[in-house]
């Protein structure tokens, strides 16, 4: 089972990555982080990256009444420059973690991108 410095090592290895964080969502807390940050400090991206995928996940809107425990797959945000991958990592127990990878927009595959870290939050849970 990877730990989670490999996996964000890992992570960091998707073309056209920025940086990559693991956090927790409900609480903003980082748990860790790899490479750079967007806002150039890793516990405040990291408290509003939770603030985002919190409003979605809590959203009436976007949830899946068949499954509460776990509403989003994953999100993503695309600027100008960036795309910002939000995935969310289902577990056994009530945790609301997720992977947050910033990518460069020009260098990024983002299907492949968002396939790699879907497979890397899943060797993370399940090991």
């Amino acid at each position: 089972m990877p730990g989670i410095d490999d996996c964000l090592a890992q992570a960091m290895g998707i073309g056209g990555a920025h940086g990559v964080s693991l956090l927790d969502w409900g609480s903003g807390l980082e748990l860790g982080a790899a490479g750079r940050s967007p806002a150039d400090d890793h516990a405040v991206t990291a408290a509003e990256a939770g603030d985002l995928v919190r409003l979605a996940a809590e959203s009436l809107s976007f949830g899946e009444p068949e499954e509460p425990r776990l509403p989003l797959c994953d999100l993503i945000l695309t600027t100008r420059a960036s795309y910002h991958l939000f995935c969310l990592i289902g577990t056994v127990f009530d945790s609301r973690l997720l992977l947050h990878l910033w990518l460069d927009r020009s260098e990024a595959n983002l299907a492949v991108a968002r396939i790699r870290l879907q497979a890397l939050a899943e060797e993370l849970v399940i090991g």
